[in-house]
């Protein structure tokens, strides 16, 4: 590029008075690396005759990054612009009418401007905006060396681009590129509004305010949270963060009224230890029960993960005792010399029998009364793969329920080979298990004992792009030796049986139109007959066995059961017809109708415990439809019905209805014949809608407009006990800046408890969330399907959203 006349001092030619003398909308530009000594130059607009007609030539650039590297940063030319330019070379620009200097990602607009090149010291007065990487400040005064970013700012607005907050200050001092201390601050991110008299809903008012974008963090010092206008809380200290990347500190306190624990108050402590290491630990004071510690530690590397979490409360006045619990999960997988190891951990421990009654809402994992202690060692290399595994279950009885406890297994060996590259096109798998099964013979009416199994099978698929057929042959050998003797004083039993299997089926296509809609329909009828002999297998005991849900996943299956005690004597046919209409552009499955059915040809005699054997010729049928006409609607159905008695069995039916973010109602039917008959509501909606008001769709995550209420819930109602068996009913509103919730919430515990709660929080968006009770966020997750949240983080808007 060629270098333009140096702007210096110079006798009164016509060109330089030009330079000096104020032009209406008249445009000067300079040029300058001042951090490496480049002389300022400049560029003025003038008659058509002069030098200066030519702009400098740019250089198109293949990409625009979000944040400019520090390497780069000195080598950056400063442009600058304005009504009328005066200076000398390699010294100074006084820019005077509309200025601008621009450099890299920072922009400053003022009436004035004085720029000093050696000290790359830029002073501003008049209407100063600076416009860094999208984060705007406004004010009447500036001093600031421009590359480091360091100086004042007086009587300054601004606002962050990646939060949205805003404020003003009676002065803003510029560390550097990423720090500032701003004094006598306001904070808050309620959109501004035009009239004078215009305030925040929400305001946080800080004596200092520190900002730091490298860790994106803010520190608010001698502040008070105001909302609505009354001070809520006095805030001597306290951090918050300026973008979604995590930081430590103290979190929002919640303070909860609950049957159970009475008036509570938690505090917990978010510790960011590492970009893949944190730690959150918490206090609890509870006016029915006492004090309570815990914490949550999480990891993740690049071949393993897992967290750890654990509670204590040293004296519970509601059961009179120490309790505590302790939860970890491991992950881990990486490739050795002799192949890949992996080692997975699943260990869940507590105090005693009623914890899960009590503790159970705040511990998911822990709200079960099955807790598993299960370690895992794994190894795979080609075909071949085998473990070690070691569980053992912590029982939680119930004196009005009591369970059966599973058996621990301590230790179970396995071993598997699947060869992947067969002539033929045969597909074959070997497994060989020696498990010791372990449990309490008073509870369980059984011996002990260790059992070993081995299978073989063998497959040859013949695929077709109108049917396949799949012959399979398999081998089951298994052998017991148990600690005490059996009825019949055997200590020791085996069994070898063969189990054969053919599946088969076709699919028809055709092009077909309904209601106006064109689709491709299909016709896919399939057969699958398996036979196994009878051997009576009444005196082995079980397990880890049990009977396999009736469904269209396991009617086409060779046995009845799952687990390795008990291979059922088939000798029967499954046949089943599906129908599908199919969008023909997408693909996307608009309609589904199927039915299913066995067809026995003998008594299935092996059964479990108590359970008679099967003489019915016919099983009962299996009807299935799914339509989903369009994205919003959504209905799906399964009955089991009982020809012979001409009622249905069991039955699921499921709706869902759609039609955008924030408007979904879905409802399900569900009868067990004799057992249970439930009906459950769930549901997310604008209440605005009622009168009309439909909001702005502006996507997930971001709600659809301040003022607007929402309705949350679900219901659980016993047809049978004719009862509510769940209770979760809420409403939100939506400010823009700020959101509330109130959630009443009834769970059932037990078959004779329920926990009622009562749960409030306000949400201060782009800042924290202050909380009455447990966070109602969690209920609405865990029980309303589908449910989202109004203000979901996303990722931080780029600065050329905001680029001036």
């Amino acid at each position: 590029m060629q270098t333009p006349p140096s702007l210096r001092p110079r006798p009164a030619t016509a060109q330089a008075a030009r330079l000096r003398a104020p032009v209406p909308r008249a445009l000067a530009y300079g040029v300058a690396l001042a951090c490496c000594s480049w002389p300022l130059t400049a560029l003025a607009q003038g008659p058509a005759h002069s030098a200066w007609d030519a702009p400098p030539a740019l250089r198109t650039s293949p990409l625009l990054q979000e944040k400019i590297p520090d390497a780069v940063r000195p080598q950056l030319p400063v442009f600058v612009k304005g009504d009328h330019i005066s200076g000398q070379t390699d010294l100074n620009a006084l820019i005077e009418g509309n200025a601008e200097l621009r450099r890299g990602d920072t922009v400053i607009h003022a009436d004035r401007l004085d720029y000093n090149v050696p000290e790359d010291l830029a002073k501003a007065n008049g209407k100063v905006r600076i416009n860094r990487a999208g984060n705007v400040y406004e004010g009447t005064a500036l001093e600031l060396r421009v590359d480091a970013f360091e100086g004042f700012f007086s009587d300054a607005r601004y606002q962050f681009l990646a939060t949205q907050a805003h404020g003003d200050a009676t002065r803003v001092d510029f560390i550097d590129r990423y720090r500032a201390v701003v004094h006598n601050a306001t904070y808050t991110t309620c959109e501004r509004g035009n009239e004078a008299s215009w305030e925040p809903d929400w305001v946080l008012r800080a004596g200092t305010l520190r900002l730091d974008n490298e860790e994106e963090v803010g520190t608010a010092e001698n502040a008070v949270l105001e909302f609505k206008g009354i001070s809520v809380l006095p805030i001597p200290y306290i951090t918050f963060p300026l973008s979604d990347k995590r930081k430590s500190g103290l979190l929002p306190p919640t303070i909860g009224l609950d049957s159970r624990d009475g008036v509570a108050y938690i505090q917990p402590y978010y510790w960011n230890i590492a970009p893949n290491r944190d730690a959150t630990l918490r206090a609890a004071l509870m006016t029915k029960r006492g004090a309570n510690l815990g914490g949550e530690f999480r990891y993740l590397e690049p071949t393993y993960s897992g967290q750890i979490s654990a509670d204590v409360m040293p004296a519970d006045r509601l059961r009179d005792r120490l309790r505590w619990s302790f939860s970890g999960q491991h992950q881990g997988a990486f490739d050795t010399a002799i192949g890949g190891l992996g080692l997975n951990l699943n260990i869940n421990r507590v105090s005693d029998d009623n914890y899960w009654r009590d503790f159970g809402r705040a511990s998911e994992p822990l709200r079960q009364r099955l807790l598993p202690g299960d370690a895992t060692l794994s190894w795979a290399r080609n075909d071949m793969s085998a473990s070690v595994r070691t569980l053992k279950w912590q029982t939680l009885q119930d004196v009005n329920a009591p369970i059966v406890p599973p058996y621990d297994r301590m230790p179970q060996l396995q071993w598997r080979y699947v060869p992947t590259q067969l002539d033929g096109g045969f597909d074959a798998t070997v497994e060989l298990d020696t498990t010791r099964f372990q449990a309490a013979r008073a509870l369980t009416g059984q011996p002990n004992a260790d059992r070993s199994y081995a299978m073989a099978q063998i497959s040859r698929p013949f695929l077709a792009p109108g049917g396949f057929i799949t012959p399979r042959l398999q081998l089951h050998a298994t052998t017991y030796q148990f600690d005490t003797p059996l009825s019949n004083g055997d200590r020791s039993a085996s069994r070898t049986l063969p189990t054969f299997s053919l599946d088969s089926g076709l699919v028809f296509e055709r092009d077909a139109a309904y209601f106006g809609r064109a689709f491709l329909q299909t016709l896919e009828p399939r057969a699958f007959y398996t036979y196994t002999p009878y051997r009576d297998q009444s005196r082995l005991p079980v397990y880890d066995t049990a009977a396999n849900d009736f469904n269209f996943a396991t009617i086409f299956t060779e046995n009845a059961f799952g687990g390795n005690d008990r291979l059922a004597d088939n000798n029967l046919l499954t046949l089943g017809l599906t129908t599908r209409l199919l969008d023909p552009n997408s693909g996307a499955e608009a309609v589904r109708f199927g039915v299913a059915q066995r067809l026995r040809f003998s008594d299935q005699k092996v059964t479990l415990p108590g359970v008679a054997p099967v003489s019915e010729r016919l099983s009962d049928l299996l009807l299935g439809a799914g339509i989903t006409w369009t994205p919003q609607w959504g209905f799906d159905s399964t009955v089991q019905y009982n020809p012979k008695t001409g009622r249905s069995i069991r039955s699921t039916i499921g709706a869902r209805y759609s039609p955008g973010n924030y408007r979904t109602v879905s409802a399900a039917y569900r009868l067990q014949r004799g057992t249970s008959e439930q009906v459950d509501v769930g549901w997310q909606w604008p209440l605005n809608d009622l009168w009309g008001d439909k909001g702005q769709d502006l996507g997930a995550g971001r709600g659809q407009g301040g003022g607007r209420w929402y309705s949350v819930g679900r219901l659980n109602y016993s047809i049978k006990d004719r009862k509510l068996v769940d209770t979760v009913v809420g409403f939100e509103y939506d400010s823009c800046c700020w959101i509330g919730r109130v959630v009443l919430e009834r769970l059932q515990s037990s078959v004779t408890t329920s926990n009622t709660r009562l749960l409030f929080q306000i949400e201060f968006v782009g800042f924290s969330r202050l909380s009455l009770g447990s966070s109602p966020l969690e209920t609405f997750k865990n029980n309303v399907p589908r449910y989202q949240n109004l203000r979901e983080q996303v990722s931080t808007p780029s600065r050329f959203s905001n680029y001036d």
